[in-house]
């Protein structure tokens, strides 16, 4: 699909390779290393936005794999529903695949460790061996039988591990705050073989895709921050080094998974050692790498400002303007509402991702489609209401921890 003549794309918004110079335009970070990165022919996967808005029961096509059939998708929730070991529960599926028959057109699960030291919390979803295999398959066909998109997020926890469930954590240095041991140059490659090896086994259970967790503390985001990352090799020091574990990760699913298997990265944009400005060069170096779909912005609120007080305006305003090679932009916080979920849209973001909406509504995507003027209930909510929608006993427990959503 080309552009069409005597339109101008609406300011903001990218969507092909011509935006950034050309088709024959630098797409990489000159200072990343590694093998040939994979490319593939994208622009007919891929829409030019133009004046016409962009709405939220909109299809949304990537440059690999299916597209999907709307622009709201389940954000990766903690629940703690999931068995000692890492598989699945029944709790944990019914909880999921109630989101994908309520209208999600992405259905994502927790944050999934890929090593048994990375796991973050209890009842934790596993990825980290074949034993998890059957119930992932049950889980993505699941998912996929109400016509949603199925991924897996990809985890591992670092320093923030706790210690009563991994012994000693693993970080990019050693920590003494957490008691976290800085890895060998070669327990960072063990990681990205793992992260990698998760994929391939997420691909083989049947889903669409995953997402790499690179935000909210968790190591890859340890591996982006200057203050948790202090190594001296070809992980640490420049801003290039310390991408360099996703950059990896990226590249060995895109080698070893098939050419429509769908590859995201949520990133922090602050907080957690991590610099706006450095977020930024990130987000600008993923935008223009064909082998993501998507990058998926963590901010908290959609509507704050930066933390940094340097720096003035929405926070959210920083990463709209960039170039964007067929990648998409995707936000998270605070989206509560079909009007704020419209306000995202119309600001240049290609999805949202919804998170306590969907707790409170299994059905917040198909309530919004239906009526944008739609916006979630109030808390404090009771725990009988919760279970109704799909929450077990342990997710339960787990919301008692946020202050005012559980009633008593």
């Amino acid at each position: 699909m080309g552009r069409r003549r005597g339109r101008k794309p609406r300011s903001g918004c990218r969507g092909w390779v011509g935006d950034s110079g050309g088709p024959k335009a630098k797409l990489f970070h000159p200072a990343l290393e590694g093998p040939q990165r994979t490319q593939r022919p994208f622009d007919q996967h891929c829409e030019q936005r133009y004046s016409e808005p962009v709405r939220a029961a909109d299809e949304l096509k990537l440059i690999h794999g299916p597209a999907i059939k709307n622009r709201i998708f389940l954000a990766p929730l903690t629940n703690c529903q999931s068995h000692e070991d890492g598989t699945i529960s029944d709790d944990e599926y019914r909880f999921l695949v109630m989101r994908a028959e309520g209208g999600f057109g992405m259905t994502m699960t927790c944050a999934s460790h890929v090593q048994a030291v990375g796991q973050g919390f209890p009842g934790q979803l596993g990825v980290f061996s074949d034993k998890h295999l059957p119930g992932l398959t049950h889980l993505a066909k699941g998912i996929k039988a109400f016509g949603s998109n199925a991924s897996v997020q990809l985890h591992h926890a670092g320093r923030i591990s706790p210690k009563e469930l991994v012994g000693t954590p693993v970080a990019p240095s050693d920590d003494a705050e957490s008691g976290a041991r800085g890895m060998s140059e070669a327990e960072v490659e063990q990681l990205i073989e793992d992260f990698i090896a998760a994929a391939v086994r997420c691909e083989k259970a049947g889903f669409d895709g995953i997402e790499i967790h690179g935000a909210h503390g968790y190591i890859l985001c340890q591996f982006l921050s200057p203050e948790y990352n202090r190594r001296t090799d070809r992980f640490g020091g420049s801003l290039e080094n310390r991408y360099r574990p996703i950059d990896m990760i990226c590249e060995g699913i895109r080698q070893r998974c098939s050419p429509d298997f769908q590859v995201g990265l949520r990133i922090s944009v602050e907080r957690y050692g991590v610099e706006l400005m450095e977020a930024v060069e990130v987000a600008r170096w993923v935008l223009a790498d064909p082998r993501f779909d998507y990058l998926d912005l963590s901010l908290w609120d959609v509507d704050k400002e930066p933390k940094e007080e340097q720096y003035k305006g929405l926070l959210r305003s920083y990463f709209t303007s960039l170039p964007r090679s067929g990648v998409r932009l995707g936000a998270a916080g605070k989206i509560g509402s079909g009007a704020a979920i419209q306000s995202v849209l119309d600001d240049g973001f290609d999805f949202v991702s919804i998170g306590r909406g969907a707790i409170l509504h299994h059905d917040f995507a198909k309530r919004v489609l239906a009526d944008p003027t739609f916006e979630q209930r109030d808390l404090p909510v009771t725990e009988a209401y919760l279970a109704s929608e799909g929450l077990g006993p342990p997710f339960i427990k787990y919301m008692r921890g946020r202050p005012g959503f559980v009633e008593g």
